[in-house]
């Protein structure tokens, strides 16, 4: 079968022995390469106090690969809007739309996207530490569409933005929201698969077509990690298992190297949770992963696929998702 598109996920990981300005170039430079590759859309996702994550200040970031890129689509994957006056995300992207037309996505999530004490830091009122993601989303889209004669706060840029809203999730709440609003939904299998089914079925239950979508939408987020052997594919992985290992275990710290086997780095209930969690990942020679990601398609009648390798090296990183380009 035909594999569906392809977008790439990036959370401008810090690996060990990296800094942020580092960092930030491995993302320019894989951006620069996806465009070239052919994907379709380049991500990043706001996350907090987190060293190993780098994508902060997302709508920064946007931009600056924005400016030195010319026509891949550049989005959130996504604004966690919770945190945030919608006003401010509406003259955000706004601005975003404004400087690279039609070139923009926002993508939105309802998860703090971080721990408490810095979801207070972020929200600060004790009032509004729990706001109703409805309204919010009502507000949002108030202020980037048409303005009303009378309206005392208005949106500048953001106003009559053409910028495409997505309602991002890992259970269905978000599924339901998005089919009723009649926006695209990507569902984060990468970390959280036990709802993925029961999510887009009921966004395609629910959906109501809408001034922006005509019919359902669904894009799938999944680890994916492509390398000339499954063997290969399979070490370069481990760096992710790590990386889930350390938040079950509560430690903090930057994205690390490989390791040739996990055995002696995990326990056995930690081995069970961790491959749980990450069974929808897809890590293999291009065969194993085509094989594997046309099972995911038929599975889901996903119309699109957004990418996330978890790979310590850059190199490897690029080389992953250029194989993945060829599928």
């Amino acid at each position: 079968m035909t594999l569906p598109p392809r977008s790439i996920l990036d959370l401008a990981p810090v690996v060990e022995g990296a800094d942020f300005s580092t960092t930030y170039a491995r993302s320019l430079s894989l951006a620069q390469h996806a465009e070239q590759w052919g994907y379709k859309r380049f991500w990043l996702a706001e996350h907090h106090n987190m060293p190993d994550i780098a994508s902060a200040a997302t709508s920064v970031l946007i931009s600056h690969i924005g400016a030195q890129t010319s026509s891949i689509r550049l989005g959130s994957g996504g604004i966690m809007l919770p945190n945030h006056a919608p006003l401010v995300i509406a003259e955000q992207f706004g601005t975003l739309e404004a400087l690279y037309p039609g070139r923009i996505d926002l993508g939105l999530g309802r998860a703090p996207g971080t721990d408490y004490p810095t979801m207070h830091a972020l929200r600060r009122d004790p009032e509004r530490m729990d706001p109703n993601f409805d309204e919010l989303l009502e507000e949002l889209a108030f202020f980037m569409g048409p303005v009303s004669p009378h309206q005392p706060v208005k949106a500048y840029p953001g106003n009559n933005s053409a910028v495409p809203i997505w309602l991002l999730g890992s259970s269905t709440y978000s599924a339901r929201l998005a089919g009723i609003k009649g926006l695209p939904f990507a569902f984060a299998s990468h970390f959280a698969p036990d709802a993925m089914m029961r999510a887009i079925q009921i966004y395609r239950e629910h959906f109501q077509p809408s001034e922006q979508l005509a019919k359902p939408y669904v894009m799938i987020g999944v680890n994916i990690i492509v390398a000339e052997t499954n063997e290969e594919a399979q070490y370069l992985g481990t760096t992710e298992k790590q990386k889930f290992l350390n938040m079950i275990r509560g430690v903090q710290g930057k994205i690390p190297p490989p390791v040739w086997s996990m055995e002696s780095v995990w326990l056995p209930h930690e081995k069970y949770q961790i491959e749980k969690q990450l069974r929808e990942s897809i890590h293999g020679d291009q065969d194993t992963v085509r094989t594997r990601l046309a099972e995911l398609t038929e599975r889901t009648q996903a119309d699109e696929i957004m990418a996330n390798a978890l790979i310590f090296d850059q190199e490897k990183k690029l080389r992953s998702y250029e194989l993945l380009a060829a599928l």
